[in-house]
């Protein structure tokens, strides 16, 4: 049909852009919508990425941008403003126009939603990090903070001490520890305080350590702040279509990363799965021959063709025809 997409990208960070690739190589009609800067953006460089370990987000996106363009792929600088099914197709509200596709793909990721401590997110991602394994090297064997409480800071403050012996974490008020958590931190050398944190300064922004300031007591100097930020999707668009979600927000996907409606996948940070990126350009792959696959067996149908096996295979499963 004229003006029908074969599948409609929703996000151009590394989910999108792999799933945009692998599409387009496989000579499907394209459209890819750049919502804007990369959730790292703040970033100075990207770490783990094979034969791009130290490569900044921006110079990593418009390399990818630029291995799309002997494709069918359509890059459009908008975001997805409205989306609706009719039929077997998915309508996408783009600006003011609508854009119809046969198949939906969302790789919208997640938003972070950092603590309310004073200067903390003009330091993010320049002294104040999310994931040791970006971003732990360049301070391996430094003083180092963990910021936040409970389960999740105890297993990031054990974890981080991996890079460095010198690790204090910071509670800002209640550490909300069991007793068998405290012993885990002391036993490994991490320092719990647990004074409320006034604010953050220093850092690469003013070419200065990190300088943590607390209420009624005296300030902490460290190298770097490390922390996981409670996180939100990043569109409200999966769930207004009807797309599952779990206990936390997240868009549930099967092994093949389609969503409890067929015909509309979500790959990458958005579904839960570990936030790296080659790990949410892998998903994007997938998804995309898991989506071509079924296309293929789509039009051999149409030709009154199908995938049929030889008498010697019956009882074998043809890994090109897995969503026949």
């Amino acid at each position: 049909m004229p003006g029908l997409w074969d599948v409609l990208v929703v996000g151009a960070g590394p989910a999108g852009l792999s799933a945009a690739l692998t599409l387009g190589r496989s000579r499907r009609r394209v459209l890819l919508l750049d919502g804007g800067p990369p959730r790292n953006a703040s970033v100075s460089a990207g770490h783990g990425l094979l034969t791009r370990d130290g490569i900044s987000p921006q110079e990593l996106k418009a390399a990818a941008l630029a291995d799309l363009e002997p494709y069918d792929v359509t890059v459009r600088a908008d975001g997805a403003r409205e989306v609706r099914r009719v039929g077997e197709c998915f309508d996408v509200r783009v600006g003011d126009a609508w854009q119809r596709t046969r198949v939906l793909v969302f790789a919208t990721g997640v938003r972070d939603i950092l603590p309310p401590v004073p200067g903390l997110r003009e330091r993010w991602g320049q002294g104040v990090f999310h994931c040791p394994y970006c971003d732990g090297w360049e301070h391996e064997g430094r003083a180092l903070a963990v910021y936040g409480s409970g389960q999740s800071a105890h297993h990031l403050a054990l974890t981080v001490r991996a890079w460095s012996p010198r690790v204090t974490l910071l509670c800002d008020g209640d550490p909300c520890l069991t007793p068998e958590q405290v012993l885990d931190l002391e036993r490994v050398g991490v320092t719990v305080r647990t004074q409320p944190v006034r604010r953050v300064s220093g850092g690469p922004p003013e070419d200065a350590p990190v300088c943590v300031s607390f209420v009624g007591a005296p300030p902490l100097s460290v190298d770097a702040v490390f922390l996981a930020p409670e996180q939100q999707g990043g569109s409200h668009l999966p769930a207004a279509l009807g797309c599952a979600l779990d206990e936390k927000g997240r868009v549930t996907v099967d092994g093949n990363q389609e969503t409890s409606l067929p015909g509309v996948f979500a790959i990458g940070d958005m579904t839960g799965a570990p936030q790296y990126v080659v790990q949410a350009a892998a998903a994007g792959m997938h998804a995309a021959q898991v989506i071509n696959t079924r296309l293929i067996h789509a039009a051999v149908h149409s030709m009154g063709a199908a995938f049929h096996k030889s008498p010697e295979d019956e009882g074998a499963r043809d890994p090109a025809s897995r969503d026949e």
